[in-house]
Formats: C-alpha cells, structure tokens, sequence
C-alpha cells in the first residue's frame, strides 16, 4: 500500500496557533519539531513518533551520511589509475572527453592536460581494493566497505549536484533524504528528532551548506531536520528562557495544556491537541539533548579510536562520535556535511590535509558500531555530489595542480545496513573518465537506500499540488548487486 498523504492546508491554523501561543516557551524556534503531524496517516493519536510500518522488512534501521561536501578527487583517494601517470601532461584524447558540457572555470582553456594522482595506491583486503596512501585508516576496513566507483550526476555545480543528490531533484523546495526517511517511518526515540544535521568545515574551499538541504519540503515540517551546533545550546531556544526553572516550565506547559484542551473541546481543531504533544517532547528534548551530546564519558579507548580531535566541537571527529551516540539513542537519519574538497587549485595540499580530517573518524564511526554489534542495522554511506576531472584545471606545474567538477563518474563507499562487505562495484576507464561498468546514477542510489530501510521508492509517495512526488521523481532502480 503507498504510503500517501493528501494535500492539506494548514497554513492559516498553524499562524493562529503559534500566535496564540506568544506566551514563550523559550522562543519557539524549534520550528522543526513543533509542526503538525500526520505521519503515515496516523493523524495526531501517535504523534509521529511510533515506528511507522515499512514495504517489506528492512535490513537497516538508521542512516548515517557521512557528506563530503565540496567534491573530492576519486583519483587521490580510492580509483587508482596509473595511466594518468604515464599520460602526464598529454592532452586528453577527444574520443574520451567527447561533446561533455564544461564548466565556466575550465571550458575556455586552451588545453586539457592529463595529470596522474601525487599520490601511492596499495590494495587491500579481500576484495584487494585500491585505496591510497592519504586514507591508511580507511584501508585498515576495506573488508567492511562496499566501494562504488561508479556513481554519477547530471549536474556539473555544487548547488545543484548537492541538492540533487540529498533531495531528487536539482530545483530545490523538495523534501530531503532524511525528510522522506521520517515520513515513511518515523522515530524511534520520542525524546529526539528523527533527522539531524552535523556540520563541520576543513582547510580547503568550502561551498555553502544551506538549509534547503534538510528541507521538508512540502511535508510536514516535522520532518524537517533539526541542525545542532557547537555552541553552549545545541538546538536553538530549547534551553529554558532565563529565571524560568524546570518546576516553573513544567507548571507552565500543564496550564498551558489545561488552556488549549479547552480550546480543543470547543473548536475541535486536530492541531491544537498536536501542538500540546509537540511542546511535550521539546520538554524532554531538553533532558535528552545535553546527554546525547556530552562527550565527557566516553572510554579512552573510544577517544583513541576516533582520534584526539573528537573532543574538539564542531569538529569532523567529533560530528562522527555524536553521529554514533544519537544513532544508537534511535535517530532514524543523521547526516554530517563536511566542506573543503572543492580543490580547483592547490589539491596535492589541500587534500592532504582533508583526508587527514576524516580518514581516521570515518573508520573509527564504522568499527565503533561493529563493535557495538550496531553496523548490520545502520548504513553508513561516505560521498561527495560529484567527482574531479582527469585532466588538470589551471597550469600544470612538477608539484601542484587542481581538478574541476567531473558529473561523468565518481566514488562513494558504503558499510553496514545489509550492504554487501568487502566489495568493490563499477568501473571507470583507464582514464578514469567514463564509466566502463555497472553505472549508478543518483536515482539508483537513492532507491537503494530506501530498499535498505524497508521502502519501496516507486511507493514512497506524496501528492502535492496535484502531482505524486518521489524522492527518486520518476526513475531510479535499486542496485541489487551490493545488497547483502
């Protein structure tokens, strides 16, 4: 049966609503978590936070998105192709570059030299997968990771390859990843959102995150996901306002509630009573936040796991130790989004030390869970929008050089959430151009993030304005061959 819910109109309401309820309540700029909800047609008695019922049974539960955001180089981490070497400063064969749209940055250059990676490649484990010499943690667990080394994209920018890739659509205003995720399922834990949003920044260029990206688009904005920062308030206004104790905010919400059941009983309006729920659990997201983000006891062991830096907030470590806390505590999507891999320029240094920020957090994420007999039911994916060109951007220098966008093929690795182990999937050319095997586009690849947690994508499904609305929009095939 699809899960579909029909337009609704609850624009007027929801402005009456929050302007009757100007009394405080620390702001209520918890806007996220605050909104109606009709999951699964479930209408207000569960208040979106019973388990929602999937297609068919899952092999994962949650999803950890491990973003590189920024694009890196497949060439300098993980598709070895040693005739870029032997082809250094040749120009790119016609016959491979073909009629391929540019971008502004390289399409008037009046060459297009080939440049192999600065960097040694070793195989490892069973499925002997290349990984170079900038990822020594992540070679360490090749036998838990599925590589796709061919992904690719219509989009050939960052906006709208990452909107692409986290939304479906290039255009914007459609629901997120995560968004779809809660709407089909919903949470688990009735003390924390069900999609939350990490954000974490390297040396190297960094393209702007926006918020669009954990948009709900137009479900219902509890759906939307909720962004923690590193500050004192890791959610915004859900502190007590100043002078307010936790007796006085719980009299509070009770008067408030006795208020509003009143209301209830005369107007009968559905919100009024979800409204109530929702201040509920923004109450005990106050408890339930702080816990989940104190680091404080945490074993040494995991601290050396995850690398000093993980201490440090708003780091990339630190995002990867939080993402494994809130994703046992039962948040169904965490996503991280880690910027600096936009390497026009000066890549050979700039990627150094990118990779220095997430290969050995992003391993320890994944032996962390394994460890905790947590990685079968959580799928952990790590990727950026698009890939990088073979040929260089800018003057090829002995040491130095940079790489533009590249849509035709990029690398992504999976691990956990019934994800085939230890396996290596697609292949690119000797170039490391066009891919020669398997292709994946995006749409493929969200459809078997779906499939992985119980969904159909053909049936995922909500009408809007008239017309049914995917994740996958009209295409999309579940990649069968990696699945477990």
């Amino acid at each position: 049966m699809e899960k579909e819910i029909l337009e609704h109109g609850f624009n007027f309401n929801r402005r009456r609503f929050l302007s009757s309820m100007s009394l405080g309540l620390g702001g209520v700029a918890l806007g996220s978590l605050l909104m109606p909800d009709l999951l699964n047609g479930g209408g207000f008695e569960d208040e979106g936070l019973a388990p929602g019922v999937p297609h068919f049974a899952p092999k994962a539960k949650r999803v950890i998105y491990l973003f590189q955001n920024g694009a890196p180089s497949q060439q300098e981490l993980f598709d070895y192709k040693p005739k870029l070497r032997e082809m250094l400063g040749k120009e790119i064969p016609p016959s491979v570059r073909g009629t391929q749209r540019l971008t502004g940055m390289t399409a008037n250059q009046a060459s297009f030299p080939l440049v192999g990676s600065f960097v040694d490649f070793k195989q490892y484990g069973d499925s002997r997968a290349w990984v170079s010499d900038l990822m020594p943690y992540t070679a360490k667990i090749v036998n838990d990771l599925c590589f796709v080394k061919s992904m690719y994209t219509e989009a050939i920018n960052h906006d709208p390859a990452l909107t692409f890739l986290q939304t479906g659509s290039q255009q914007g205003n459609r629901p997120s990843m995560g968004s779809w995720l809660s709407y089909g399922l919903g949470n688990e834990n009735k003390n924390l959102p069900n999609f939350t949003v990490l954000l974490s920044r390297g040396v190297g260029n960094g393209q702007g995150v926006y918020s669009k990206l954990w948009s709900n688009g137009f479900l219902d904005s509890v759906h939307q996901g909720v962004q923690f920062s590193k500050g004192e308030d890791p959610v915004l206004y859900l502190r007590d306002p100043e002078g307010m104790d936790r007796h006085d905010r719980r009299d509070m919400l009770d008067n408030l509630s006795q208020l509003n059941e009143l209301s209830y009983q005369e107007f009968g309006d559905p919100e009024i009573t979800a409204k109530i729920k929702q201040y509920e659990m923004a109450y005990r997201m106050q408890t339930a936040v702080p816990e989940v983000m104190d680091l404080s006891k945490e074993s040494d062991d995991i601290i050396k796991l995850y690398g000093p830096e993980c201490l440090v907030p708003g780091t990339y470590a630190a995002n990867c130790l939080l993402a494994r806390k809130l994703s046992e505590n039962g948040v169904r999507f965490v996503q991280l989004y880690h910027q600096g891999w936009d390497q026009h320029g000066n890549l050979p240094f700039e990627i150094t030390k990118q990779a220095m920020d997430v290969d050995q957090a992003s391993a320890a994420l994944v032996t962390d869970l394994k460890q905790r007999g947590l990685l079968d039911e959580t799928l952990v994916i790590w990727g950026g929008e698009f890939g990088r060109t073979s040929y260089t951007q800018g003057k090829l220098t002995a040491d130095n050089y940079g790489r533009d966008h590249h849509p035709r093929c990029f690398t992504i690795w999976m691990a956990g959430g019934g994800i085939k182990p230890g396996i290596v999937y697609g292949e690119t050319d000797e170039l490391g151009y066009n891919i020669a095997k398997d292709p994946v586009h995006v749409h493929d690849f969200q459809a078997t993030i779906l499939h992985q947690l119980g969904l159909n994508h053909e049936k995922l499904i909500f009408k809007h304005l008239g017309r049914r609305y995917r994740l996958t929009d009209v295409s999309g095939k579940v990649v069968k061959d990696i699945i477990s």
